[in-house]
C-alpha cells in the first residue's frame, strides 16, 4: 500500500509539477505575409501553436496546430527559431514552448472556434508589435533578427 502511495504521488508531480511542452508557429504565406491569430481567451493576437498531445512529435504538433488554429496548411518547417522555458511566460501554467518558422499554404479559416477568434496575414509593418499575447512579441522579434534563441 505504502508503494502505491509513493508512485501515486509521484505520478502527480510528474502531472502537476513539470512544465507542458507546446510549439508557437511563424507561419509565412507564399506573398512573404505572417499569419496571426486573434485569441478568444484574451482578445489578443499571436502566433499560432499549443501544447504537444500525448504520444505526439513537434512536427506532427505543428501540422495539427496550424491546420486548428489558421485552416493553413503546412508546406514544411524551414528552421527552429528557438525554445523558451521561462516560467513567466504564459500567464496559465509553466510551459516549455519550441517556436518554428513554417512556409504554409491554403485559405485562412479558423477551426478552432473556442480558442481563436480571427485569422489574419499581416505585412511586417502591419504586425501590432508590443501588444501580441504572452511572450510573443519576443518570439516574433527574435524571428525577424533571424537567430536561434535558447531563452
Amino acid at each position: 500500500m505504502q508503494q502505491l502511495q509513493r508512485f501515486v504521488q509521484a505520478a502527480l508531480g510528474v502531472i502537476f509539477r513539470h512544465p507542458v511542452t507546446g510549439t508557437s508557429i511563424v507561419p509565412i504565406l507564399p506573398d512573404g505575409r505572417i499569419v496571426l491569430i486573434q485569441r478568444r481567451d484574451n482578445g489578443r493576437w499571436s502566433l499560432p501553436g499549443g501544447i504537444v498531445d500525448w504520444g505526439e512529435d513537434i512536427p506532427t504538433s505543428v501540422k495539427r496546430e496550424l491546420t486548428e488554429e489558421t485552416g493553413l496548411d503546412l508546406i514544411h518547417i524551414k528552421r527552429l527559431v528557438g525554445v523558451y522555458s521561462d516560467p513567466t511566460r504564459d500567464p496559465r501554467f509553466h510551459s516549455i514552448c519550441v517556436l518554428v518558422e513554417a512556409a504554409v499554404e491554403g485559405r485562412m479559416l479558423a477551426q478552432d472556434k473556442l480558442e481563436v477568434m480571427d485569422v489574419r496575414a499581416f505585412h511586417l509593418g502591419e504586425i501590432p508589435q508590443g501588444e501580441l499575447s504572452h511572450d510573443h512579441d519576443r518570439q516574433l522579434a527574435d524571428y525577424l533578427r533571424g537567430v536561434t534563441v535558447l531563452a
